[in-house]
């Protein structure tokens, strides 16, 4: 069976590698599994429950929820009656939800707790939108109050429905943040993913019917949701879990896969590189030895007998416990959504999980290319080559643009953006790159958005603007492209600055000297607490360094129109960029 829809890959399991643990989540310490035949029952009288509330063919229906069965279900039963869901983060801010829900005119939505639930009862306002929940709470309706719904006479039309949905048709409308903070709605289609699903298997190679997968990337994203049609597409056992609770949850699945972000890693390599403050000795001295090697692994190259000796020796005292301390099973890591730091993936590939970084967007459904789970064939530093059925060229400028059948159908509502961002037949990403022997390395942003290791995309101008209106900061850069967090780079209004210090007893001596007052800055992060509150807690600026000079266009730091020259200001700035995250 060769899927053509998204909801075609379960009945796609079922035929071909039918399992006792198709998707499976944490009820406190056990796990609730459901076999495939479970999944879809469940599935099917979840559309037949739809149907009766009144949700059909084309209706928008909301997500708001940590990974969970019951997400991908009510997903699948949305998609199979030719709805379209709308997916939210858990993390939403109140506005982002208010202006998702009223724009994507929802027509129904899922929370995933009391507090979702309160929080999408206030962002739709007057707008009228039931709202049930995924987990079962006393006094609030249920999803399962909706299949309780199902009417057996209504299974002619659930397949009438079914068979009716085309490959083109729209199945997700995926919200992302626009370079000017608003967000864009995304629209899917089904072609679109399964081709993505296809491509990622055929890339892989994993072994098919055998894995079991770990998700606790948020399902609202389509990194991770076309991640887990691509378990289900290989016939791997799906675990959902939370960054909070993968240890835990690694030692009890044993995984063989999951996907992550760099943060993800990051947070791995934290832990192993703090166990060697916990040792002393001979044993402290061996630990770090072992973390240098594999820091400096690679994996391209034929080891000396030396080298070799020096690996099997590390792998014995070392780096099977780090496998150990990730199930003891793990082998193959997709990482996507920011870019991954070299020594983390040489660490990884030391230690014997193969880790494949890779490249993507939510407009191409999102993976564009990859780097092969294969030590001969990984390029460590590049996102690899393009996925199977995916075509890329460079621009004149060097801007990356791809063509295939992962390419959105546009942005809702957007026709303008849509013919900006879809010209001649191909997607502009608004991502520099160079292509090396086939493997594509990004080299710049075209556009000034960026990613944080969480794979949290931040609009810097939005923060910017914001930070701006406080009578104490005259100019301002947020910085963190690859980092843990967002940080800024600041230059007060210092003819506002003399007057609050002549009002605190403060005696002001030179700008310079101001910046580095301990009152001073303690202002500024007064300032920056207050205005952290407008946004998600990704965008929260967490570190901060003062300047004693505004940025001027004389100097090359601003444009003629004024606005920031990004790239030579971090150039001119770069220590005391790294000096704020050097012990973040």
């Amino acid at each position: 069976m060769k899927p053509e829809r998204a909801f075609d890959i379960l009945f796609q399991q079922l035929q071909q590698y039918p399992r006792t643990d198709c998707l499976s989540s944490r009820d406190g310490k056990l796990w609730q599994t459901l076999s495939t035949r479970d999944v879809i029952d469940t599935v099917n009288r979840m559309s037949l429950g739809l149907l009766a509330f009144g949700i059909g063919p084309g209706d928008h229906v909301a997500l708001a929820a940590d990974n969970c069965s019951e997400w991908t279900m009510v997903d699948l039963a949305l998609q199979q009656i030719g709805a379209v869901s709308v997916p939210l983060y858990p993390t939403i801010t109140l506005d982002d939800a208010r202006y998702i829900l009223a724009h994507a005119e929802v027509k129904l939505a899922f929370a995933g707790s009391r507090a979702l639930h309160a929080k999408l009862h206030q962002a739709l306002g007057k707008l009228s939108c039931p709202i049930h929940t995924l987990p079962q709470l006393d006094d609030l309706p249920c999803w399962r109050d909706i299949m309780a719904l199902a009417r057996d006479e209504d299974l002619p039309r659930l397949t009438a429905l079914r068979d009716a949905v085309r490959p083109d048709d729209v199945f997700t409308i995926i919200y992302t943040s626009g370079t000017t903070g608003r967000a864009k709605g995304v629209m899917l289609s089904h072609r679109n993913l399964v081709s993505t699903v296809t491509a990622t298997a055929e890339h892989t190679r994993l072994p098919e019917g055998h894995c079991r997968a770990l998700s606790f990337l948020p399902l609202s994203h389509v990194f991770e949701r076309a991640g887990v049609f691509y378990y289900m597409h290989i016939g791997a056992g799906v675990y959902f879990a939370s960054v909070e609770t993968l240890s835990g949850c690694m030692a009890e699945v044993k995984p063989h896969t999951f996907s992550a972000v760099p943060r993800v890693l990051e947070k791995v390599h934290e832990k192993l590189v703090n166990k060697a403050r916990e040792l002393s000795g001979w044993r402290r001295r061996l630990y770090l030895w072992a973390i240098d090697l594999a820091e400096n692994y690679d994996p391209n190259a034929t080891p000396s007998p030396l080298m070799r000796l020096q690996h099997a020796l590390a792998d014995r005292l070392v780096y099977r416990k780090w496998r150990a301390a990730m199930g003891g099973e793990l082998r193959w890591v997709n990482v996507g959504s920011a870019a991954l730091q070299p020594r983390l993936a040489r660490l990884f590939w030391a230690a014997g999980i193969a880790v494949a970084e890779g490249y993507g967007m939510s407009e191409t459904s999102p993976v564009i290319s990859a780097n092969p789970f294969s030590a001969r064939d990984v390029r460590i530093g590049s996102v690899g080559v393009a996925m199977p059925g995916v075509q890329l060229k460079l621009a004149e400028d060097g801007e990356i643009l791809v063509r295939g059948d992962n390419v959105m159908a546009g942005y809702y509502k957007e026709a303008a953006l849509t013919a900006e961002t879809l010209r001649d037949g191909w997607l502009h990403t608004g991502d520099i790159g160079v292509i090396e022997q086939g493997y594509l390395r990004i080299t710049d942003r075209k556009k000034e958005m960026f990613k944080t290791s969480n794979g949290k995309y931040i609009a810097p101008q939005v923060i910017e603007n914001k930070l701006k209106e406080s009578s104490f900061i005259d100019q301002v850069m947020v910085v963190g492209d690859g980092q843990k967090f967002a940080a800024a780079l600041i230059v007060p209004l210092f003819e506002k600055l003399k007057e609050w210090c002549t009002e605190h007893g403060i005696p002001y001596t030179t700008d310079h000297d101001m910046a580095m007052h301990p009152r001073v800055v303690e202002l500024i992060e007064r300032e920056i607490k207050r205005f952290n509150r407008y946004f998600g807690s990704w965008e929260h600026i967490k570190k901060f360094s003062l300047l004693d000079k505004p940025w001027c266009v004389d100097a090359g730091e601003l444009a003629p129109t004024l606005k920031l020259r990004r790239k030579v200001i971090a150039e001119r700035c770069r220590m005391l960029i790294e000096g704020m995250y050097v012990h973040a």
